[in-house]
């Protein structure tokens, strides 16, 4: 029999959205091919959606706060500000004693949120490390993710957290500074290039098909000159992911990418900054829920943009209603 390490850390996951599933299986199957690691233990409010990471060894903790108790490492994926928020409330108006604890938090907030929830982890002993996560579920499945990473740098006692990041779940970290705000920072400014990328991409896509060059072709020229991440959201046009059936989860959803555009539009507001091309795509994704409803991928200004060229908002792929 192998014995495990006492100075293994035990590893806990918080968060099996669309992200936080494929993040977590890819983690847990990481720990299993290392005999000297212990499973990944993890919760989510809703505890079935984490059946499939039980197949694969790992152990469902009771509560949050059972989750807490039991690991050195605890990573959140988590999708907005106020659960974030509410988590780490829960956390540290708890008996729970976090101090020596890592928590690495991957959600998309805004660097306030970031830094709040740092500095009263922090004032607990906890050290807090923000990694937000760039690419969508389907590269989280490859474990092919780009991770930003800002917070205290690692000291002879502290856990490092890269070991269970690259190779693992992800391709490559980069670096943010010794403020975890600096990662989420990142994170935002990213994402500001991704939605003006769909955006353009389904401007292209409406005008191939207005003028009767065909989305195919269009498709082809986006992938082959533009990289595989354009050619990918070309194909959640193409394909109606933009607009997917209501009984799925969109992989990156209309709402998440409004709250994300918001992040952004305020921090450029408070630094003088503008951003025209992002204030566009904010106001046909909102066009685009008002019409067609929670149910949609980010790409779905791609509909809007449609119904401005005299095109249904549905395309033969998508859903129909």
């Amino acid at each position: 029999m192998i014995l495990k390490r006492a100075t293994t850390p035990r590893i806990g996951w918080y968060g099996l959205g669309s992200m936080g599933l494929p993040m977590a299986t890819n983690l847990q199957r990481h720990l299993t091919k290392n005999p000297e690691e212990h499973n990944l233990t993890y919760y989510n409010r809703t505890l079935s959606a984490g059946d499939s990471l039980k197949e694969l060894g790992a152990t469902p903790a009771e509560s949050l706060l059972d989750l807490v108790e039991k690991c050195d490492v605890i990573f959140t994926m988590l999708s907005n500000d106020k659960i974030l928020t509410e988590t780490v409330n829960t956390i540290s108006s708890s008996s729970a004693a976090i101090d020596k604890k890592t928590f690495v938090d991957c959600s998309t907030v805004h660097p306030d949120t970031t830094a709040q929830v740092s500095s009263t982890l922090s004032g607990l002993g906890a050290v807090f490390l923000s990694a937000p996560v760039f690419g969508g579920p389907a590269v989280a499945q490859t474990g092919q993710l780009v991770f930003a990473l800002g917070g205290p740098s690692q000291t002879a006692n502290q856990i490092d957290v890269r070991r269970y990041i690259v190779g693992v779940m992800g391709k490559k970290v980069i670096g943010c500074g010794e403020e975890a705000k600096g990662a989420s920072l990142l994170k935002i400014g990213g994402n500001i290039i991704t939605l003006n990328l769909m955006e353009a991409v389904g401007e292209a896509q409406v005008f191939a098909e207005r003028t009767g060059l065909g989305t195919a072709a269009m498709e082809e020229l986006i992938t082959e000159s533009f990289g595989a991440v354009a050619g990918g959201y070309s194909k959640r046009l193409t394909t109606g992911i933009y607009a997917p059936p209501l009984n799925t989860r969109p992989g990156f959803g209309v709402s998440l990418a409004i709250k994300d555009a918001d992040h952004a539009l305020s921090i450029a507001n408070k630094t003088n900054t503008k951003l025209p091309g992002l204030e566009l795509a904010s106001n046909n994704m909102r066009a685009a829920r008002e019409y067609g409803g929670e149910c949609l991928d980010s790409s779905s200004m791609y509909g809007v943009l449609r119904m401005q060229a005299g095109l249904p908002f549905w395309n033969g792929s998508s859903r129909q209603e």
